[in-house]
């Protein structure tokens, strides 16, 4: 596209010319206007054609630069002419910013610098002000400055923000002199004497953006400008490097010695990826949008041109390459921060921060002459350390955990360069992995040493059933992080339990990880749990395949290779038992126990378990999975040891009612009796001491007081959960308008105890996960929704419509797929069919469903409702209403068709807005 003239913009103004700004602006406007969107059309249709992101984030820049030169023409054309300017009418128009550096997105600023001799006058006030409304006409989003050369200096000096913009500063049209003399200055009077000082400032700007937008360049939702390993990383490197090495273009960098030509065609490889995803970002949503969310992969991967492959769909197979290129400029910047220290012009504490903390101690011999230590930090003492003996980039490794050294950038950079020696003789050497599981079992920093191992690429090429589940994500809005990253989390997390540093958050893990047997089992399980997803088949049973391959080659026993796969193979079996089962049903931990068989494995799945959930993300540990994990340990515990098969049914009723009298002394024998007999027995076997004691002196006062709906509610800080219990005339439809007070209170249930007297009423314990972490705040909260479960059952408000005011007004982005199912069972629970609801979750789901199980006429007997993400699984212990199971296949086919339909209505409704 050629610059196009005035002209062509402008229509003829024949004998009126524009009478004002204004005018001007009502002229000049709407072809502009076309040329900006004609622009943009272009530049997306090249993009989609030719895919590179560079060559698109160039070609914007280059039209933007006409437009800007087209209103500067307009502008002094019609009227502020110069014909014959004065020192005073000299002015230069600069691009700075990312706009300078001759890039610009779709929905970027316009960062513009109006360049003077000296102060403002009232003609170049005049044009820039101009100017400035043309562009904001257009909508565009104008970062400017307008300043005399001596006050870019002044300013620049004092603040790093405007230090950066001008480092950047690329002249457009005007006062060439006026340009050369900034830049000469500039470089003379302040970049002469701060490299250090800069260097410093952009590390230190680099942590507390990183930290902002996300700690961890693996998030599943990258921020593509700020987060770690994004496009202002890359950005980062070049002015740091322009500012030590005094380059102006990127592949001057090669001849500055900074970077190989290699390294320096990675460097380009990842500015192409990062600007190709942040154009087609910006296209696909039409604003300047920098995250990639779960709506948007999905889209920007079918852009790209991905398709699904070797058991990865299209969005992961991008998100992929996107984790690869991240990396990437991880290393990249490695690279670099050794470069600058090499030179001396990073000081050493950002270093620290950089590559991550080590316990250090001075002095000390290495056990290895071919490594040296470099101002205490690991390096090698020649460039064929690795070629003279491969095992040597396991060992820089194990020798940085041993001594608590950082490792050298140098030596790391090398690793990277000489992954090809990593090939079966080293997979196999005895000594290499020896020194492997010497880092992976370490009581010091295994997770940072995994993590630098991963980073260089020597973890996924030492073991390539790692290296397929680098960088991969799973596409859902449960997992934080990539599969490799998550792996590592957890091994940090097992070594926090150990060190006792989670004693507070996990007591019984902390009691019991000195007691086992199998250390070096459990952290190779924990190392592997998931190092089969992506794969076609399920990633538990196949990832017991691969533990029993590589549990020989690391040097474990045939036993401890045994308890590995059997701990890959069941991971997830605590968690789905403990969350989504009836604990209180001695039919539950009989299966689980069945299973574990023994209190070694039973201790070890707990802490696998613990450090699983808790590496998935932030948030996702709470009190109240540990509390049902240490509930699900400690009935199991007993059951191993034959305690409660020992005890006959009637003699627990017996004990029950024995522990709660001795707890009421206050109460009469008549009275304790009434009490006694209103409850069944499966209240007296399914409920704790703690809770029956409350909920006797509940129901005396509900009596007394002559209450027939009432409740009251307390909340746990350490389990993570307000409990609320519930008193009220029994009826089918009970649950449901419980959940769905709660659901339009925005209460979130994970779990329901329910228990019918004899005499028609229901007690019912709801749990609900705390929104608060101030107690004040959650009692608050806690009154609203008990206020609304009692106005709820008194028949004072209409639930349905309460919930409906809950559920998204407009039509709910479509992001995840997620087919309902419904499993009916008989065989988990001696008294209850267990029905398992799975689909993607929703507002008002546990309403709709306890709404459609009441419709069947099933009384619920507890709810269990667990969310991964977007998916929820709600599970419930129902008889009929004779009080049996249901078993006759007819009625389980109702029940099943009921509840699926409940998914098919949202969907359909969905369908019926989006025709609308």
């Amino acid at each position: 596209m050629a610059y196009p003239s005035l002209d062509a913009v402008l229509p003829d103004p024949g004998d009126e010319p524009p009478r004002d700004a204004a005018d001007l602006r009502a002229r000049l406007v709407p072809g502009l206007r076309r040329f900006l969107e004609d622009s943009r059309a272009a530049a997306e249709a090249r993009l989609l054609e030719k895919g590179d992101g560079l060559a698109c984030a160039r070609f914007l820049s280059d039209r933007m630069d006409d437009l800007v030169r087209l209103v500067y023409e307009a502008v002094v054309r019609h009227l502020y002419p110069a014909d014959n300017p004065s020192m005073a009418e000299r002015l230069a128009v600069v691009a700075t910013g990312g706009y300078g550096r001759g890039t610009l997105a779709p929905g970027s600023d316009v960062d513009l610098l109006f360049l003077l001799p000296y102060k403002k006058t009232a003609w170049s006030e005049s044009v820039v002000e101009a100017m400035l409304y043309v562009l904001w006409d257009l909508k565009l989003k104008v970062g400017h400055a307008t300043r005399s050369v001596e006050e870019c200096l002044r300013e620049g000096a004092a603040d790093m923000t405007i230090r950066t913009s001008l480092l950047e500063a690329r002249f457009m049209f005007g006062d060439k002199a006026l340009y050369d003399d900034l830049v000469s200055r500039y470089d003379k009077e302040i970049v002469a004497s701060s490299a250090a000082e800069f260097v410093d400032a952009k590390l230190k700007e680099r942590d507390a953006r990183v930290a902002k937008a996300g700690a961890s360049r693996y998030l599943v939702e990258p921020n593509v400008k700020d987060g770690k390993g994004g496009l202002r990383d890359l950005n980062t490197l070049f002015w740091i490097s322009k500012y030590v090495y005094r380059v102006r273009e990127p592949q001057e960098l090669v001849k500055a010695g900074l970077f190989t030509p290699e390294e320096f065609k990675l460097f380009a490889r990842c500015e192409e990826f990062l600007w190709r995803v942040r154009c087609h970002l910006h296209f696909a949503t039409g604003r300047a949008e920098e995250r990639l969310t779960f709506d948007l992969q999905r889209t920007i991967a079918e852009r790209i041109g991905f398709v699904g492959r070797g058991g990865l769909s299209a969005v992961e197979r991008f998100m992929k390459s996107y984790f690869r290129i991240a990396k990437d400029v991880g290393d990249l910047t490695a690279i670099v921060c050794a470069e600058l220290e090499g030179r001396q012009a990073k000081k050493r504490p950002v270093l620290d921060r950089m590559f991550g903390r080590f316990r250090r101690r001075r002095g000390g011999a290495l056990e290895n002459e071919a490594f040296i230590i470099d101002n205490n930090r690991i390096n090698l003492r020649s460039e064929d350390a690795f070629q003279d003996d491969p095992v040597n980039l396991i060992r820089l490794f194990w020798l940085a955990d041993r001594h608590n050294l950082a490792i050298h950038p140098d030596a790391t950079r090398l690793a990277t360069r000489s992954l090809s020696l990593i090939g079966p003789t080293l997979r196999n050497s005895r000594d290499a992995n020896r020194l492997f599981l010497d880092i992976l079992t370490s009581r010091n920093a295994p997770e940072i040493v995994l993590r630098l191992m991963n980073e260089a690429g020597v973890l996924g090429r030492f073991i390539p059933d790692f290296g397929r589940i680098v960088a991969m994500m799973q596409f859902n809005m449960y997992h934080h992080y990539t599969v490799d990253e998550h792996l590592i989390r957890s091994i940090g997390v097992l070594t926090e339990i150990e060190s006792g540093a989670g004693s507070a958050d996990h007591p019984l893990a902390t009691q019991i990880t000195g007691t086992i047997h199998n250390r070096r089992a459990l952290y190779v399980a924990v190392f592997l749990h998931d190092i089969a997803k992506g794969r076609p088949e399920d990633h538990s049973t196949a990832g017991a395949a691969i533990a029993r391959k590589l549990g020989p080659r690391f040097g474990l026993s045939d036993s401890e290779t045994d308890t590995v796969a059997w701990l890959v193979e069941h991971h997830l079996l605590a968690s789905n038992t403990a969350q989504s089962r009836d604990l209180s049903d001695p039919a539950t931990i009989k299966t689980f126990a069945d299973t574990v068989q023994t209190m070694e494995r039973l201790k070890l799945l707990h802490l696998l378990t613990i450090a699983d959930i808790k590496a998935v993300g932030p948030g996702v540990w709470n009190g109240w999975k540990g509390q049902l994990l240490r509930n699900l340990y400690h009935e199991t515990e007993v059951m191993l040891g034959g305690g409660a098969a020992d005890i006959a049914r009637s003699d627990r009723v017996r004990l029950a009612q024995e522990e709660l009298r001795a707890a009421l002394p206050e109460w009469t024998p008549e009275e304790f009796d009434a009490y006694a007999s209103r409850h069944a027995p499966a209240y007296w076997l399914k409920t704790d001491h703690t809770r029956r004691v409350k909920q006797a002196h509940f129901a005396q006062g509900a009596d007394r007081e002559g209450r027939t709906v009432t409740t009251s509610y307390e909340t746990d800080q350490f389990r993570g959960v307000t409990e609320f219990t519930i008193l009220s005339p029994d009826h089918p439809r009970l649950l449901a308008i419980i959940t769905g007070a709660c659901a339009a209170a925005g209460g979130n249930i994970v779990d329901a105890q329910i228990f019918t007297t004899t005499d028609g009423m229901a007690l019912d314990t709801i749990v609900l996960s705390r929104a608060f972490d101030r107690d004040e705040d959650e009692l608050r909260r806690a009154e609203r929704v008990a206020t609304a479960i009692e106005r709820a059952l008194k028949g004072e408000v209409r639930i349905a419509d309460l919930v409906d005011g809950k559920r998204p007004a407009k039509e709910r982005a479509r992001t995840f797929q997620l087919a309902p199912d419904v499993s009916i069972d008989n065989s988990l629970s001696s008294r209850q069919t267990v029905i398992e609801v799975s689909g993607l979750d929703r507002p008002g789901l546990l309403y709709d469903l306890t709404t459609a199980l009441g419709k069947l006429n099933l009384n619920i007997a507890s709810a269990h409702i667990v969310t991964f993400g977007e998916k929820a699984v709600d599970v419930f212990y129902v008889t009929d209403l004779t009080g049996t199971k249901v078993t006759h296949a007819g009625r389980q086919a109702s029940i099943r068709r009921a509840l699926l339909e409940v998914f098919k209505a949202e969907e359909t409704e969905t369908a019926q807005r989006r025709t609308a």
